[in-house]
This record gives structure tokens, C-alpha cells and sequence, in this order.
């Protein structure tokens, strides 16, 4: 059992390494084919034809497009995705320094998704067809058509209206001052510091940017556990539990449950992977100023190194959440893994 789950992470890990070599070939390709010339970019309008080819002499933009792959796959490899063209600054350590803000968002945003839709799911599929039943429906499809960017700006209304004490914009309040490291997540950083007060802020700020974020996610996954959920209602070992009058709790929590988490779990997986890049509107509305952010802004002022950076990056958290669920469903399931060892 042991040697077959290694297998099939080893098979995973080859796989994945495979989609973040072409995923950086596509990037990379791509960046060079958009128009506008990453020298004339990194120079402004004003600079001399002269400057211009001495800057491209500088970033290698005259070797071979094999040439110059092979020097960003390198690079990329040691961390080194290059300069800023607008900045002037190392992409990477500017990443490292907004990274953070935006993993603590996604890292509360899941937590949120978790503690609220699977309760809700479960709930909705054991009062079937009653009104709470519809309550929660009428919540999930709410949830997943409304924009995300609009949960927010009724969240920001609704501060304003009935708590204008509560914070709707930054990270943290601007008197208390942010403790320094260890990872950049205030909410940690906070408590291993001992800092109560930046805690309490920094929850403050970031419940409602969380909150907008997951109301999608929220909704998909509570409509996929109460499918999930009355699928297996069906089955004939849950009936026989119910024929031997075991509790209709012990049957949810103990056996339903753990059977209905396969779907919602690579929901969750692919959410937290796609909210890594996605939550730039979030960040833009509660001026979070974080990675996906500079993401956006890099692509309206075509800095081409930071924009591969950022997809490279993104596409990395992707690999390795769905690295995270494969993991997670091979436990929960052995099954699995001898479906995939055959």
C-alpha cells in the first residue's frame, strides 16, 4: 500500500514538473511576441535609439530566442526572474515582499469556504426540500453568480451604514506598527510576536476582503456537498446503517461525511490555486496591495518580466495545491491508489 502511494506521487511530481516547464516555454514565448519592446519599455519614450540598443545588448534581447529561453529557465530555476522594467527592482524580491499579503488573504478565504459551505452543504442535504433546503440553494447560486468584486463593494456599503468603526481598507491600522517576520502574515507574525492588538487589527481588516473572496467558492461547494451528500443517502450501506437504527448523526459525521469530501476537497484545491492570481479586484477594492495586485499592474504597464514572474509563480501554488489534494484524497480514499497504480 505504502510502495503504490509512492508511485503515484512520483508520478504526480514528474507530471507536474512537465506543466511548469511548458507553462514557463508559453510564458516566456508569449512575452516575446506581444508587441512593444521590453528596452524601449525599460527606458521610457525618451530615450535615444543608441540607449535602446545598448539596453537590449544588456537583457540578451539579440541572442537567439532558444539562447535567451534557455538563460530565463536558469534563472527562473535560481529564483532570478530578472529586473522590473518599470521599477527597476528584482522582481523576485518584489514578490517576496507582496506574496504575503495575498497567501494570508487566500489562506483566511479557504478557511472561511470550509467552516461555512460544508456545514451548509450537509445541513441543506439532511432538510432536503424543506425551506432551508431552499434558503441554502437560493445562498449558493447567489453566491456563485454574483461577482466577487461586488460582495465587496456591498460589504464596504454595508460597513459604512451599520459599523462605521469597522476597517474596509489597508492590512492593518495605521497607528500600530507591523512586526517584522518571521513570514509576513500578520495574523502568525502577530501572535508569535505576542501582539494582541496588531491580531485583533489585522483580523478586522481582513474578514470582509476574505469574506468577498469566498462567496463563489462558498456557493460551489455547498451546492457540490449536498449533491455529494444525497448521492450517497443512497447507497446501500447507508440504508443498512439506518435499518440497525444507527443515529442520523453518527451516520453523517462518521460515514457520510468522509465520503461526500472527495468532490468538495478538489474544488477547494483548484480555489485556493486559482484565488492566488485572482483575488486582484478584492485587493484593488480594500486597497490590500498585495501579489495579485501587482500581477494586474504589471500587465497594464507591460512589464513583461514581472508578468511571466507572476504566472510562473501562480502557476507553481497551482501545482502544489492540487499536489496538497491529491495527497489529502489519497489517504481519505485508498482506493485511489490502486486505481492509480494499476
Amino acid at each position: 500500500m505504502q510502495t503504490n502511494s509512492i508511485d503515484v506521487m512520483l508520478r504526480r511530481l514528474v507530471g507536474f514538473a512537465g506543466v511548469m516547464l511548458v507553462l514557463s516555454l508559453m510564458i516566456f514565448v508569449l512575452a516575446r511576441v506581444v508587441p512593444g519592446d521590453p528596452a524601449r519599455i525599460a527606458l521610457g519614450p525618451s530615450a535615444t535609439p543608441e540607449q535602446v540598443e545598448q539596453m537590449r545588448l544588456e537583457m540578451g534581447l539579440d541572442d537567439p530566442i532558444i539562447v535567451q529561453y534557455v538563460n530565463y529557465l536558469g534563472g527562473a530555476l535560481r529564483g532570478d526572474f530578472g529586473r522590473s522594467l518599470i521599477s527597476g527592482k528584482s522582481v523576485a524580491i518584489e514578490i517576496l515582499e507582496l506574496l504575503p499579503a495575498t497567501l494570508e488573504l487566500v489562506l483566511v478565504t479557504v478557511f472561511l469556504m470550509v467552516v461555512i459551505s460544508v456545514p451548509l452543504g450537509v445541513i441543506t442535504a439532511r432538510y432536503r426540500n424543506s425551506w432551508i433546503d431552499n434558503t441554502g440553494r437560493l445562498f449558493s447560486i447567489v453566491g456563485v453568480t454574483m461577482p466577487s468584486f461586488l460582495f465587496a463593494i456591498l460589504l464596504q456599503l454595508a460597513a459604512a451604514n451599520f459599523f462605521p468603526g469597522w476597517p474596509i481598507l489597508g492590512r492593518i491600522d495605521y497607528t500600530l506598527a507591523a512586526p517584522q517576520g518571521p513570514t509576513g502574515l500578520l495574523l502568525f507574525d502577530s501572535i508569535v510576536h505576542g501582539r494582541l492588538d496588531v491580531f485583533v487589527s489585522a483580523l478586522q481588516h481582513i474578514l470582509f476582503p476574505a469574506l468577498a473572496l469566498a462567496m463563489a467558492g462558498i456557493g460551489q461547494v455547498t451546492r457540490i456537498t449536498r449533491s455529494a451528500m444525497i448521492e450517497h443517502q443512497r447507497r446501500d450501506h447507508v440504508l443498512t446503517l439506518k435499518s440497525f437504527g444507527v443515529p442520523d448523526r453518527v451516520i453523517i459525521f462518521r460515514y457520510l461525511l468522509k465520503l461526500s469530501s472527495i468532490a468538495p476537497l478538489t474544488i477547494m484545491g483548484l480555489e485556493f490555486a486559482s484565488l492566488i492570481g485572482n483575488a486582484f479586484v478584492v485587493e484593488l477594492v480594500f486597497s490590500w496591495g498585495g501579489f495579485a495586485s501587482y500581477g494586474l499592474e504589471a500587465i497594464l504597464q507591460k512589464d513583461l518580466n514581472a508578468v511571466m514572474a507572476v504566472v510562473l509563480v501562480s502557476g507553481f501554488f497551482f501545482i502544489v495545491a492540487n499536489l496538497i489534494i491529491d495527497v489529502v484524497l489519497l489517504i481519505i480514499d485508498p482506493r485511489l491508489r490502486f486505481k492509480e497504480a494499476r
